[in-house]
């Protein structure tokens, strides 16, 4: 069944509309016209074939808002003309251990929307049915697509290792931290917010942010020790990892969601006084998906954005990897007819 879709032919490759085909709807798929996809960095990072497991020709895009145009006759749950998200992941295998114990983002044979499948820079993309998360009514839907990527990522940290109570640290105000900043203040946390930029300092606060400290500081990070319940790294650069470790409290936990190329190196012996720990994690399941949107919902949370036609799809992807994103980038899909 043939398409539009922008796509790219090679790392790198300037991004061209082209009709291609995917053959008939599968039993458990959903076909999701798109409305909006935002540009993640992991976007640029697959167009670049940085990690080693882009295809082409890329149909990149995995922060999908449109709504159900089409469902396979064993798809469950789903209305024709509802209004739903696709993120990260596209399918699951649904019956290994962790599809079955509700960590469906962690089974070994899940496919991501970008990789080995097309993504939503394109009039319509396809999930399996478990995959499409229903939109809250609540959300304003040209500017919720980032919360599927991003928004998940910083989210799933939150739900799982912190309380009202806790103390939290948020390193990097970019896509991914001025998220993480605000579900925090939200969530009721104490937050303090780590930036290289002083330009940001007055934005994270505006996001929520108790506190805010250069990431460029050591000294400043060193006088935090013993404090925080909680510290997400959402960027991937490397940093002054002793002095964040230095900053947990006991029991506390760094917890890394950016896509660090380089080694961290760990200091155990600062963990092991304080009984204190370094994770990381990728997006989330679908009830986890579904909990976060609920939760922006109550609580008025959207990224900062900025639109483009995705028609103007190269213009936008330069200005990403430009940095010049603040914070997120959205395309809104403006196909002829």
């Amino acid at each position: 069944m043939a398409y539009e879709a922008w796509t790219a032919t090679g790392p790198g490759a300037t991004f061209e509309k082209r009709s291609l085909d995917r053959g008939p709807l599968g039993p458990e798929e959903v076909e999701v016209a798109v409305e909006h996809c935002g540009i993640c960095h992991s976007d640029l990072s697959m167009w670049h074939d940085e990690w080693g497991t882009a295809t082409y020709p890329a149909v990149l895009g995995h922060e999908v808002i449109g709504r159900v145009a089409a469902l396979g006759p064993m798809a469950k749950g789903l209305a024709v003309g509802q209004r739903v998200g696709v993120g990260w992941n596209c399918a699951s295998c649904m019956h290994c251990r962790q599809c079955l114990s509700g960590d469906q983002h962690l089974c070994e044979s899940a496919q991501p929307t970008i990789a080995g499948h097309l993504g939503g820079f394109a009039r319509s993309v396809r999930a399996h049915w478990a995959w499409t998360i229903p939109l809250p009514d609540d959300l304003h839907a040209a500017d919720a697509g980032p919360l599927l990527c991003g928004g998940i990522t910083v989210f799933n940290p939150l739900a799982a290792f912190a309380s009202p109570n806790s103390r939290v640290g948020v390193v990097g105000i970019g896509g991914l931290g001025h998220l993480a900043v605000k579900f925090a203040a939200a969530y009721g946390c104490e937050v303090t917010a780590f930036t290289s930029s002083e330009s940001k300092f007055e934005e994270a606060r505006g996001f929520g942010a108790h506190q805010v400290v250069s990431s460029r500081d050591s000294e400043a990070i060193r006088s935090l020790a013993k404090s925080l319940d909680l510290l997400i790294v959402t960027v991937n650069v490397p940093l002054d990892w002793d002095a964040l470790i230095a900053s947990l409290a006991p029991n506390g936990r760094m917890h890394v969601v950016g896509a660090v190329l380089e080694p961290i190196p760990v200091s155990i012996f600062p963990l092991i006084m304080r009984q204190g720990s370094v994770g990381a994690s990728p997006t989330g399941s679908p009830v986890g998906i579904a909990d976060m949107l609920a939760f922006a919902a109550r609580h008025d949370i959207a990224p900062q954005t900025e639109h483009f036609p995705m028609s103007r799809i190269n213009e936008a992807f330069a200005h990403v990897a430009d940095g010049k994103a603040r914070y997120r980038v959205v395309l809104d899909a403006d196909f002829a007819g």
